[in-house]
């Protein structure tokens, strides 16, 4: 995809863990955030591939109360009747957002304040800079000594003291100069700097009573007693540098969370354990899929035996839907000389995250942080007539992209990833028929992992931009169009799309309720000027084509990611890397278990032995491994040539012969199913 833009740095937020342009987590600490339309999939569509997803979110532990997925009336009477109360209890409790609530941001921008007094009580030293809310809570950096989690619990305690003494906050307005002489008469050089940046008049002052005051617009609630101080509570601290500057100094980020009342926080804590349980970087380890290795460097994925057959399955998926919808697949080259990327523009705006050029006979080469330039070489390869768009091609393609290394997370932020890429060359009339395709593409696959529930957002032009208004209003008439025709809600995000052209972004949601932005489409009137690609229209002029980008996973390896934390590393029967393992009794059974595997292999089956322990240890290491199908064999199964079947989701289900066994799996694998 073509982007000449900074990605923001951030950690995955524990409920809407926004994904920008189909890459990398958009920051958490982002401070507006537009309300976006919800939409999900029709029913009739889902049908097939979620109607057991109400047994994988059981067989989670899941509590929550939006799912990803639709589930039917026997899967949702299944769940009812396995819950406890603690867990029914904990769905009615409906966490409110910034947005949603305007009492909630004002508690936390508030808290951020408090917290920011209670520090410089406790740690007279220490200099204050910034303090906004974010999205589960707040934040404040502080130019002091490294802190502790024992300093936590003492400013957490001085912040109730001053919650409890309903402290009223009080708004002031003062000239520059003013503000000027009281930050420097309590030596605040942060502050000095903020103050530069402000351009407004007058500058505005909240103090807190009149011990404590900082320079900020607000909003916040009336007095500190509007806080319930048992629906705060002090998460962690971090490093961070000043202006995200690494030549400026390292501050200590406190984050902190604020709810309104103490069922929120407690159902908060909730979501915080479940998704640290299903934290793709743990699973990863524990259920040996991937790692991250030090002695080859940071942010590079090695895809392990098992996680490697789980990208074998996405890929094959993406590779078959993709040629029956029409597009041609290539494989491209991952340097190319330097030149092709100063045509392409990123030289210019993107060279802070493209690593250093290499020499090679005396000429330039690149790796390449993006596909998109060799897609438009293979087009510029012959003259293209109107006859023959439109032109569909699609890569697994990986790219690489310098990251900090403090800014690495797992498999969400990595410096060499593979985006699933597609470009569409097309005629001006042809915009809206290509990108409904791609929103029906987009369902599809998506639809085939579990996802059904989506929130869309449209970009509209900028107020910088390239191309002319004609071509602009044509190409977002025909965005809302496509998805006015799919029946899509979403909403507008006026000025939000890239200087090329607008754009539609999709988030799934997970099994946690968290957004995940992977879907991206954008229309593009920049690179085909610059590369000066055209066709011959029906009176043999040369015009010049339009240009759509699109991925829907994003990247495989943060899709994988995303995968692992939905299902909590208990992946369906169909997408399992070892789908039934082999469990004999004895040693005595093993030959027969090797004859029955390489059956179950023969098959398609996804199957091994697994030997030399007591049975009941093998069970619990199969359970630990998460394994969806478990054939215990005993002198009985061998005499009778059979398995005793137990599933992970199912239970005990019986004696079979290899040939209902067989049977059975590859008809659940095949219909994606439970056995």
């Amino acid at each position: 995809m073509f982007v000449l833009h900074r990605m923001a740095l951030s950690t995955p937020s524990l409920f809407t863990s926004t994904l920008r342009l189909s890459n990398y987590p958009t920051s958490s600490l982002s401070l507006h955030f537009p309300l976006k339309s919800f939409t999900s999939i029709p029913r009739r569509l889902a049908d097939r591939e979620t109607r057991v997803f109400a047994l994988y979110r059981n067989r989670n532990e899941l509590s929550t109360s939006s799912s990803a997925v639709a589930t039917d009336s026997t899967d949702t009477a299944v769940v009812a009747e396995e819950k406890t109360s603690e867990e029914v209890s904990k769905e009615k409790v409906v966490l409110p957002t910034n947005e949603s609530s305007g009492r909630l941001l004002r508690i936390r921008h508030t808290c951020a304040h408090v917290m920011a007094m209670a520090v410089q009580k406790v740690f007279p030293d220490a200099k204050v800079t910034i303090g906004p809310w974010i999205e589960n809570g707040f934040y404040y950096d502080f130019d002091m000594e490294p802190l502790t989690d024992k300093d936590l619990k003492r400013i957490k305690k001085e912040m109730d003291r001053i919650i409890g003494r309903n402290l009223p906050l009080i708004r002031e307005e003062v000239t520059r100069g003013e503000a000027q002489k009281r930050i420097m008469a309590v030596s605040e050089p942060y502050k000095l700097e903020i103050l530069e940046s402000i351009k407004e008049e007058p500058i505005t002052i909240y103090h807190i009573g009149d011990e404590w005051w900082d320079l900020c617009a607000g909003p916040h609630v009336e007095s500190t007693g509007n806080i319930n101080r048992k629906a705060v509570e002090l998460e962690s601290v971090a490093g961070a540098y000043w202006r995200g500057d690494t030549n400026k100094p390292m501050l200590q980020r406190i984050y902190g969370t604020a709810w309104e009342n103490e069922e929120q926080l407690k159902a908060y804590l909730h979501f915080k354990e479940e998704a640290k349980r299903r934290d793709h970087r743990r699973l990863g380890q524990d259920l040996d899929l991937f790692s991250i290795q030090d002695e080859a460097g940071g942010g590079l994925v090695f895809w392990h035996p098992k996680g490697a057959t789980v990208r074998h399955i996405i890929e094959d998926a993406w590779k078959k839907i993709h040629m029956e919808h029409g597009y041609d697949l290539l494989y491209t080259p991952h340097v190319a000389r330097a030149d092709l990327w100063k045509i392409s523009g990123h030289l210019d705006f993107y060279r802070e995250n493209m690593y250093d050029q290499m020499k090679i006979e005396e000429e330039l080469y690149q790796l390449r942080p993006m596909n998109c330039p060799y897609h438009i070489l293979v087009y510029k390869r012959k003259l293209h007539s109107y006859r023959d768009f439109p032109i569909r091609v699609a890569e697994l393609g990986t790219v690489y992209r310098y990251e900090l290394s403090g800014s690495l997370h797992g498999l969400f932020r990595v410096r060499g990833f593979t985006q699933d890429d597609a470009h569409i060359f097309c005629l001006d009339d042809q915009i809206k028929d290509e990108i409904r395709g791609v929103l029906d593409l987009t369902e599809k696959i998506l639809l085939q992992f579990g996802f059904s529930n989506y929130e869309v957002n449209l970009s509209t032009r900028p107020e910088k931009a390239v191309g002319g208004d004609d071509i602009w209003e044509k190409a977002t008439s025909a965005l809302k169009e496509a998805l006015d025709d799919k029946g899509w809600s979403y909403q507008i995000d006026e000025g939000g799309g890239a200087f090329y052209g607008p754009k539609i972004d999709l988030k799934i949601e997970d099994a946690l309720g968290r957004k995940w932005q992977c879907s991206t489409i954008q229309v593009d009137f920049n690179l085909p000027q610059r590369f000066d690609i055209t066709y011959v229209d029906s009176n043999s002029e040369k015009k010049r084509p339009i240009m759509i980008h699109r991925a829907v996973l994003g990247s495989l390896e943060r899709f994988f990611g995303v995968l692992i934390e939905h299902y909590a590393g208990d992946f369906p029967l169909w997408l399992s890397p070892i789908q039934a393992r082999l469990l004999p009794v004895t040693d005595t059974q093993l030959e027969y278990c090797n004859e029955v595997n390489r059956k179950l292999k023969a098959s398609g089956i996804r199957a091994e032995v697994c030997s030399g322990e007591r049975l009941p240890k093998l069970v619990r290491n199969a359970e630990k491994q998460k394994i969806p199908l478990m054939a215990v064999v005993g002198p009985k199964e061998v005499e009778t040539q059979s398995v005793t079947v137990r599933s992970r989701f199912g239970g005990e289900l019986g004696t079979l012969t290899i040939d209902d066994f067989i049977s059975r799996t590859k008809h659940a694998i095949e219909n994606r199913t439970l056995f």
